[in-house]
């Protein structure tokens, strides 16, 4: 198994006893203090990451996270690591950090942070977990499941946003994601079950093969109606073979698409 080079950010309860203001102010200074002493073990790609952006990062995770009730330290070191700006388009990089979606091309966008964090902790990931994520998308949401688990597994259908999200996780050092290109309805049979499965489209049911590799015990989140229509996030849980649902909220994602 390939070990990822991360830079280790301080944790969030460190810093409950001081000020708001004083607070934000102190972690942009530890964050430069991080990149400056760690850029000899980040990606190349991540060395060069300007102070500004960490900074739109942390603000991010304060004002959109918590401030919105994401608690689970995992999730929120991993939503404070990875490069957000990094996986959208070069003329988007500055607006990478704001509270909304983003277009990357294809018709497709990059969801939502507060949606990237909620949906990653309802899977409630273990390091040991194996995830599927359908619709690869940019990459970004991969590079976030990488960080809690080193078993990741992620499809595209659009050939384009497979090959370049490849090609931006191991540039980004995910070297534990694996991307196929493929029709995500089928799921990834032969990598199965998997603790967890995410569904990054919105389908109008839940597909069967998914449920099928879906492992005892295991989680699933997926967004589910017609794309004119409201669609409810949905999580999936199975427990003695059998699967029970729940809605959790009205979302709007891209439809989730099937190969011809």
């Amino acid at each position: 198994m390939a070990t990822k080079k991360r830079m280790i950010l301080p944790k969030s309860y460190s810093w409950q006893f001081f000020p708001c203001a004083l607070r934000t102010s102190l972690r942009v200074i530890v964050i430069l203090f991080c990149l400056v002493h760690a850029a000899d073990s980040l990606p190349a790609a991540w060395a060069d990451e300007s102070s500004n952006f960490a900074a739109k990062r942390m603000q991010m995770v304060d004002e959109q996270l918590k401030d919105r009730g994401i608690t689970d330290l995992k999730v929120l070191r991993a939503m404070s690591t990875v490069p957000r700006h990094l996986f959208v388009p070069a003329y988007l990089k500055q607006q990478a950090y704001t509270d909304g979606p983003l277009p990357i091309g294809h018709g497709q966008t990059i969801s939502q942070p507060y949606i990237v964090a909620y949906m990653t902790e309802i899977l409630h990931i273990q390091p040991q977990h194996r995830l599927l994520e359908i619709g690869t998308g940019s990459g970004y949401q991969a590079s976030v499941l990488a960080e809690l688990s080193d078993q990741v597994y992620t499809m595209e259908i659009i050939p384009e946003l497979a090959d370049s999200a490849g090609r931006r996780l191991k540039e980004t050092g995910c070297s534990s994601v694996t991307v196929r290109q493929g029709d995500g309805y089928h799921g990834w049979p032969e990598a199965a079950p998997f603790d967890g499965i995410m569904v990054t489209a919105a389908a109008e049911f839940i597909p069967p093969p998914l449920l099928q590799q879906l492992k005892e015990g295991g989680r699933m989140i997926i967004p589910v109606g017609s794309p004119f229509y409201v669609q409810h996030l949905m999580l999936v849980e199975k427990t003695q073979g059998k699967i029970s649902t729940r809605s959790l909220m009205p979302v709007r994602f891209v439809p989730f698409r099937r190969s011809q």
